[in-house]
C-alpha cells in the first residue's frame, strides 16, 4: 500500500481513538481514502490503548495493526518507559510526544539522535487542552500539531472533523487547542501559521 500510517499510544480516556476518527475524518474532507481503527488491552479508564489511522490516495484493502509508522504520537508520556513504543517508527518518521520537557529530558535523546529533528516534536498538549478546554484532554490539540509537522492533513479539514465530532460548544474549544498546539508548533520551525 504505498499512504502514510499513524500510530497513536495513549490511556482510555484520552481520546485516543477519537482522534485515530478525527484525522481520518479530516483525510476525507480532503477526497482522500482512510482508516481508523483501535486495540485494547482491558478496556478501562487509565488503560494502555493503541490507535491506528491510514491514508491513501486510492482505496485502502489492509486492516493489519501497523507495525512500521510514518508517524507516532504519543498522547501519555507516562508510557514512554513502560511499553516498547517507538518499534518500528521509519527513520524518516514523524514522532509527536505530549509533554513540556524535551526528548533528553525523558531519557530519549538517543532515540531523537537516530531521527529527523524537523520530524520530532514535544509539545505540551495537556497544558493546552485545559486552558482552552479546562479538561486535560490531549487529543484535538497533538492533531493541530501533527498537521503543522507533517502537512499530512490541513487545519481546516482537521476543524471540519472536530465540528464532526463534538457539539458546537466542545468544538469551538477543541479547535481552539487544535489552532493553539499548530501555531506553537509553527513557532517552533519558523513557519507562518496557515490557521
Amino acid at each position: 500500500m504505498t499512504g502514510f500510517e499513524i500510530r497513536i499510544h495513549g490511556r482510555g480516556g484520552q481520546g485516543v481513538v477519537s482522534a485515530a476518527e478525527m484525522l481520518a475524518r479530516a483525510a476525507f474532507e480532503e477526497g482522500r481514502h482512510a482508516q481508523a481503527f483501535p486495540t485494547f488491552g482491558s478496556e478501562r479508564t487509565g488503560s494502555p490503548v493503541i490507535s491506528f489511522c491510514r491514508i491513501a490516495d486510492e482505496p485502502i484493502r489492509i486492516h493489519d495493526p501497523i507495525t512500521r509508522p510514518d508517524a507516532l504520537i504519543v498522547q501519555d508520556p507516562t508510557l514512554i518507559h513502560q511499553v516498547r513504543l517507538f518499534e518500528g517508527v521509519r527513520p524518516d518518521g514523524f514522532v509527536l510526544v505530549n509533554t513540556a520537557r524535551s526528548f533528553v529530558e525523558l531519557g530519549l535523546g538517543r532515540l531523537e539522535e537516530g531521527l529527523d529533528p524537523h520530524r520530532v516534536r514535544c509539545v505540551p498538549a495537556t497544558e493546552l487542552a485545559r486552558a482552552e478546554l479546562g479538561r486535560p484532554l490531549p487529543n484535538t490539540a497533538l492533531l493541530g500539531a501533527f498537521a503543522a509537522m507533517s502537512g499530512i492533513v490541513r487545519l481546516s479539514s482537521l476543524d471540519a472533523a472536530i465540528r464532526q465530532t463534538f457539539p458546537e460548544p466542545l468544538a469551538v474549544r477543541n479547535i481552539a487547542a487544535a489552532h493553539a498546539a499548530h501555531d506553537l508548533v509553527c513557532a517552533q520551525s519558523g513557519q507562518v501559521s496557515r490557521a
